[in-house]
């Protein structure tokens, strides 16, 4: 399947910026499942200071804010072709160990409750039928629902609440698959949707390194494993490690976001 994206991210501040940096990891990366078409990243007001592969393979760009902006703008428009291997991704790549994915960090850290979730569900001895029923029992009890997480969420805050989005999803999913001895990380990325072309935000979702596999991705949002509607951006041990953008700025107050967002096929 060929997707065609266009992703606009536009920043206003209240008054000019002195200093200010971003992380964009918004290039798409190529494997098995996907190869990059055309992508191509414009930047208005600021300039890309590095280039660079983290050690995740995230392509990533560093860029800073022209002194005295007081807005900026990434817009990305391209095009992948993406080929249906079941959501799983293979052999396990980069510059960390397995061993990596399952150490907790601020965003999951496993407590009684998730270690408790992930002792509640049966795989009949089946690793990755294991994980689908995590996967269902985690969408089961915290109900899909936008405006009540933040980026700051964390996994047992989100499973407390009975409610969150894909991040808070993949992020109990996460704790949960790494209390069990699994290896897990997060997946941003871009899901082309079947009713509508316009999206309010990109999408995110799991994965798991199962035996004899290798890594396989689990949506637990939608209940499914990704098909050629996804596309991969970054991966991490947690959203932190691989949202499309982080950054930090200095001097310029209150600020606002607009994002833009299509996928079609």
């Amino acid at each position: 399947m060929r997707l065609k994206i266009l992703h606009r991210t536009h920043y206003r501040f209240d008054n000019p910026v002195p200093y200010g940096l971003q992380r964009l990891r918004l290039i798409p990366k190529e494997n098995a499942s996907q190869k990059i078409l055309r992508w191509a990243t414009d930047i208005e007001g600021g300039q890309v200071e590095a280039d660079y592969t983290d050690y995740h393979n995230n392509h990533i760009l560093l860029v800073r804010i022209d002194e005295g902006a007081r807005e900026i703008g990434v817009t990305c428009d391209g095009e992948v072709e993406t080929i249906d291997n079941n959501g799983v991704i293979g052999r396990h790549g980069g510059h960390v160990p397995l061993w990596f994915f399952q150490r907790p960090t601020r965003l999951t850290k496993p407590t009684a409750e998730i270690v408790a979730l992930a002792k509640s569900v049966d795989g009949g001895g089946d690793q990755l039928a294991l994980l689908h029923a995590l996967s269902a029992k985690i969408l089961s009890v915290v109900r899909y629902d936008i405006g009540y997480t933040n980026a700051e969420t964390t996994a047992d805050m989100a499973l407390s609440a009975g409610h969150g989005v894909c991040q808070d999803h993949a992020h109990i999913f996460i704790t949960a698959a790494r209390s069990l001895g699994i290896p897990a990380r997060y997946v941003s990325g871009y899901l082309m949707m079947n009713d509508r072309i316009e999206q309010e935000a990109t999408h995110a979702w799991a994965e798991a390194h199962v035996d004899n596999l290798g890594w396989v991705g689990f949506d637990i949002s939608n209940g499914i494993s990704p098909d050629p509607r996804y596309v991969r951006i970054a991966t991490g041990a947690d959203y932190a490690e691989a949202a499309p953008v982080s950054g930090v700025s200095y001097g310029g107050g209150e600020q606002t976001m607009r994002v833009e967002l299509a996928v079609e096929q």
